[in-house]
């Protein structure tokens, strides 16, 4: 679908029912919802998967990578695809674009949000949000994936998902899988999303959110800890449901694939 001049995004259109968007988390693609997708369709729900523009198989324009722009693409899409009583669903960086739709489009068409190990509310370190992130951490990655961008995902990916020594919640050639897809995704996309994920500030945008809204976190998650993001955000928006994941990493939309389509399906016809 063409969102832009010059952008066409990759989108999946399939099932039936009430509209359902799935929102991919940094640096993946709409394969990331592999275990949702079939899942609701055959749960009685029209789902909706696009790669970002810069991921997947989407266009990979020089700029557009922050927030404003890659919601005007999720705008396009939910126009042109004459969309109503959506539910917007926003993985990890996905939960941007999903707060931003509110505050930007004032929600239009949207009847429910789904925040799953989001970034919301605020990221960086600032003297507002001195628990934040600070930006040397920032600035490290975008070093890191300007060294060696592949090695980079390689480490990402075990963090992502929880590995190490005594926990293994995937194979290895899954996890070499999810580095490929991520691997696709434009250099200049990678960064530049990074730095939107990082230091866009929705503090003020929550208060935009008046549809029912299902917050999901992990509590072991060391890629957006809980404590600076889900737990803030839960706390902001009014009308919520927060359900904690004992003991999950970041890549939950895996790990803890089948709770979470149980949870996402009860919330979808509650």
């Amino acid at each position: 679908m063409e969102t832009a001049q010059n952008v066409k995004l990759y989108v999946k259109d399939y099932g039936k029912g009430e509209p359902v968007i799935l929102i991919h988390g940094w640096p993946l693609s709409n394969e990331m919802w592999e275990y949702q997708i079939d899942f609701l369709v055959e749960n009685n729900y029209r789902v909706i998967a696009y790669d970002r523009r810069g991921f997947g198989k989407s266009s990979q324009p020089y700029n557009g990578y922050d927030y404003d722009t890659l919601t005007d693409d999720l705008k396009e899409i939910i126009e042109q695809l004459q969309l109503e009583n959506v539910t917007l669903v926003g993985f990890s960086m996905g939960g941007g674009e999903v707060v931003r739709y509110f505050s930007r489009y004032e929600g239009k068409g949207v009847k429910k949000a789904v925040l799953i190990s989001s970034i919301i509310p605020f990221l960086a370190k600032t003297e507002d949000n001195p628990e934040g992130r600070p930006k040397e951490k920032g600035d490290a990655t975008a070093a890191a994936i300007k060294e060696d961008r592949i090695g980079f995902l390689d480490n990402f990916g075990k963090i992502f998902f929880g590995i190490n020594i005594i926990n293994k919640p995937l194979s290895t050639p899954l996890l070499e899988y999810y580095r490929n897809l991520c691997a696709l995704a434009s250099p200049r996309a990678t960064l530049k999303c990074a730095e939107s994920l990082n230091n866009t500030d929705f503090r003020d945008e929550l208060q935009t959110i008046k549809v029912p809204t299902l917050i999901i976190h992990g509590n072991d998650d060391k890629n957006v800890p809980i404590e600076i993001s889900s737990e803030k955000t839960a706390k902001a928006i009014e009308n919520n449901t927060f359900i904690v994941y004992d003991g999950a990493p970041h890549g939950l939309f895996y790990t803890a694939k089948d709770k979470l389509n149980k949870d996402l399906l009860d919330f979808l016809n509650s």
